[in-house]
């Protein structure tokens, strides 16, 4: 008889998670007392410690991190097989994960997940963002179900189907207190090389990472996204390529200035891409909202958003 269910992988790694007992309770919905019968229970039945109790925090043992590293395996692949068996049973998936690159805003998607949940038959959705090759590879590793703006071409080896969306063209600019402000134009790699750039840093684990208008050996200021290189760019803390939707307003206000460079950056094509195979009722009414619109402009992020 299995001396090991789901439900105890789940609590251990609740309370490994959030540190303590009462903090897992919370995240379950579970009283305390539950929680610590089940921990109890389950260190009985196996003949081991999971957890180091001090005070009210706790941390696991050894055979604790073995047990539950092999445990969130198990989660994962029974968390699949419920959205499957859900598939079959209705069409329409547990969860559905759309990924977007850091460039575009979620919120831009107000009116279709207001048009989706009046149709969706109890599917959870959850957007998160990457950047650069890092979309792509969320989409192989089966992280997202669907890429909503993904930046170039996908990786070779296939498994995906993309369908270009549209492209956003890209200029350099720095704030008018930068010192590439007065220099002349166009500006070569040696006047770049001497200043800072400011750069988004691409979320790929696995896949080579992209670098974009970098020059060898520069010191870089890199951040987790385009709205926080906008800003620091806006501050002067640094140059680069902005999309020039986002880039705009603050060139018509004087907040930023318009730079030609020897070396300027093509314009970007993005892509709508999921997985070869898939079928859910959720991934096709996206696919086909999303095809039917205009979204890039309306993804794009603007000041103050």
């Amino acid at each position: 008889m299995l001396k090991l269910s789901l439900e105890a992988l789940q609590i251990i790694d609740a309370i490994d998670r959030r540190g303590s007992f009462s903090a897992a309770g919370k995240e379950l919905h579970r009283v305390p007392s539950t929680i610590s019968y089940t921990v109890a229970k389950l260190e009985d039945d196996l003949g081991v410690q999971v957890f180091e109790r001090i005070g009210p925090k706790v941390s696991l043992t050894r055979a604790g991190q073995e047990l539950l590293k092999e445990g969130r395996y198990l989660l994962k692949a029974a968390g699949d097989l419920e959205s499957r068996v859900r598939r079959v049973a209705s069409g329409w998936e547990t969860e559905l994960s759309i990924g977007m690159d850091s460039l575009f805003s979620p919120i831009g998607l107000k009116d279709d997940i207001d048009a989706f949940y009046e149709i969706a038959d109890q599917t959870r959705l959850r957007i998160v963002h990457e950047a650069l090759s890092g979309t792509w590879e969320a989409l192989l590793d089966r992280r997202v179900d669907l890429l909503i703006g993904a930046a170039g071409e996908g990786p070779s080896g296939g498994g995906y189907i993309a369908v270009p969306m549209g492209s956003i063209p890209f200029i350099f600019a720095v704030a008018p207190t930068h010192p590439l402000a007065k220099a002349p134009e166009p500006l070569d790699t040696a006047e770049l090389r001497a200043h800072r750039a400011i750069s988004v840093a691409d979320s790929a684990r696995k896949l080579p990472p992209r670098t974009v208008g970098l020059v060898f050996g520069q010191d870089t200021l890199t951040v987790s996204d385009m709205r926080n290189k906008y800003e620091f760019q806006l501050a002067g803390l640094g140059f680069g390529f902005l999309p020039e939707p986002t880039a705009r307003t603050a060139l018509a206000d004087g907040l930023l200035i318009e730079k030609k460079v020897h070396e300027p950056k093509p314009v970007e094509t993005f892509y709508l891409a999921w997985r070869t195979g898939e079928d859910g009722a959720a991934l096709k009414w996206w696919i086909d909202r999303v095809q039917k619109k205009e979204m890039l402009e309306r993804l794009m992020l603007s000041p103050g958003h």
